[in-house]
């Protein structure tokens, strides 16, 4: 990429995609092109074959997704596999026909198996049975890399694909009900000091293990690799470090500054064990995380404070 490159990011609206606005920007690239889901409705191929023709783009960030928590992904199933698939297959497809030189699709670690050996590799894609409960989002997410993949048998396109781990930071979603695990203690811990609550009840007993990465990192290894990595085999993009529900808790209760107890309902599931990406490829390739978790955590609950004014 040259400073010059006019790059589309494709959700430059979203968590992922303004983090990668931020970045390019941070490095005096200027010549973005973006557009609203008001502006262009990804899911209708003509307008987005309209857009590439108008706009030839060289380079494409596809960080445009329909996404939720478990609830949404549960309730809306045919919407997630539904939405997800067009806006990819519009995009990638665009893409070629105007001889992209770069596309970066940003998938999930939900694409893993539910019972994948752990930490989870790039070979164990398609190993075993998805996770039921956000099967659909999953599905479109492996549809999207194997779109990747085959285009880049077929046609010859630089279509890579990266796989994040579980992310948080600016721009994250603290709806009470659809929120992921982090804005949603977030905003738990911050409402009970505000109520002056004694206590917080977390569901599980807080033993699961699982990995976070500040958006903002996950930003700078796609800006890495999209002008290091050219291989066909997606790559992961994580950490390599993981922590428990109840450490993590504890954290965020003394991010927030919460005085009082943390109760863990154990009635209530608890989720798959561990959850932990292998990210050694990336990593031997020279790039790390910069962001520790309670660094970020501090950021996020900044973002989360000036949100709510």
């Amino acid at each position: 990429m040259e400073k010059t490159s006019k790059i589309y990011v494709a959700g430059h609206n979203g968590m992922v995609g303004s983090a990668i606005t931020r970045r390019l920007k941070q490095d005096g690239f200027n010549n973005l092109v973006t557009r609203s889901s008001a502006e262009l409705d990804l899911r209708n191929q003509q307008a987005v074959n309209n857009f590439f023709e108008k706009e030839k783009p060289e380079y494409v960030f596809l960080a445009a997704a329909k996404v939720g928590g478990i609830v949404a992904n549960n309730t809306y199933r045919a919407e997630f596999l539904y939405d997800n698939l067009l806006i990819e297959s519009n995009i990638i497809h665009a893409a070629y026909r105007q001889g992209v030189k770069k596309l970066l699709f940003l998938g999930s670690s939900c694409i893993y198996p539910k019972l994948a050996p752990q930490p989870l590799k790039e070979e164990y894609l398609l190993t075993g049975l998805l996770e039921p409960t956000n099967e659909g989002y999953a599905i479109a997410k492996i549809a999207g890399i194997k779109l990747c993949e085959a285009y880049r048998d077929q046609y010859g396109c630089n279509f890579i694909s990266v796989m994040p781990t579980n992310l948080y930071g600016q721009g994250d979603n603290y709806h009470p009900q659809n929120a992921h695990v982090i804005p949603s203690l977030l905003r738990r811990f911050h409402e009970a000091k505000l109520n002056k609550s004694s206590r917080v009840t977390i569901w599980g007993s807080g033993s699961p293990l699982r990995e976070f990465m500040y958006t903002d990192d996950l930003a700078d290894a796609c800006f890495f690799l999209m002008q290091q990595y050219n291989d066909k085999l997606f790559i992961n993009v994580g950490t390599g470090e993981d922590l428990t529900i109840k450490e993590l808790a504890l954290m965020i209760k003394k991010v927030v500054g919460f005085e009082g107890n943390i109760d863990f309902d154990t009635s209530k599931p608890d989720g798959t064990p561990r959850k932990l990406m292998d990210s050694s490829r990336l990593h031997a390739m020279g790039w790390k995380h910069k962001t520790s978790l309670e660094e970020g955590l501090q950021l996020a609950y900044r973002f989360f404070k000036e949100e709510l004014k």
